[in-house]
Order: C-alpha cells, then sequence, then structure tokens
C-alpha cells in the first residue's frame, strides 16, 4: 500500500466517521472532550479525585457513542474514563444538535 493509498484510506475513513457523528448527534443530551477522545453520552456523572496530592477525574458515562475513527462498534453502554488532564462537559441545548449538511 502507497503512502497516498494510506492517506486517502485515513481521509474516507475521518469523513465516514463525520457523517456517522451528524446522524447521531440529535440522540444525545452530553458532549465530552477528554485529552484522548471525544463523546457524545445522555448521562455523565464526573467526579474529582485526589491521591497522593494529584488530582485526576473519574467520568462514566452512560449510553454513550465514541469519536474514534477506529473502532468498529462506537455506540457503547457504559464508559468509564480516568483522566488526569481537563475534561469538558457541555450540555446540548436542541438549537445546538442542527449540524449543517455541507
Amino acid at each position: 500500500m502507497s503512502a497516498e493509498d494510506l492517506e486517502d484510506y485515513e481521509t474516507e475513513a475521518e469523513l465516514a466517521l463525520y457523517r456517522e457523528y451528524r446522524d447521531v448527534v440529535s440522540l444525545f443530551s452530553y458532549v465530552v472532550e477528554t485529552e484522548r477522545r471525544f463523546y457524545l453520552a445522555n448521562s455523565v456523572d464526573l467526579r474529582p479525585r485526589s491521591s497522593d496530592g494529584e488530582i485526576w477525574f473519574e467520568l462514566t458515562l452512560s449510553d454513550a457513542w465514541v469519536w474514534d475513527v477506529y473502532r468498529s462498534a462506537r455506540f457503547v453502554k457504559s464508559v468509564r474514563v480516568v483522566t488526569f488532564k481537563d475534561v469538558n462537559v457541555e450540555e446540548l441545548a436542541p438549537s445546538d444538535l442542527e449540524v449543517p449538511d455541507r
């Protein structure tokens, strides 16, 4: 496989992922962003934790969709995420769920 073939494959996979996101975003209430992943979810529980002076976050999502181009099954019933960086949780208003067709 040439570098160009690989680039074309990755571009097509990313485009398919965006199209899937566009189709499912209206099914969810929250957008969650961590340093490694982007999620859509209907239930979010974010708990700050500390151990030995270090602060970290435990995040539990229910009824979620994972933005990951390499996952074959992006819909998951429950996700537990542990992160040492900031977590952004945003509740979507119905008008925020409109994704442009372009």
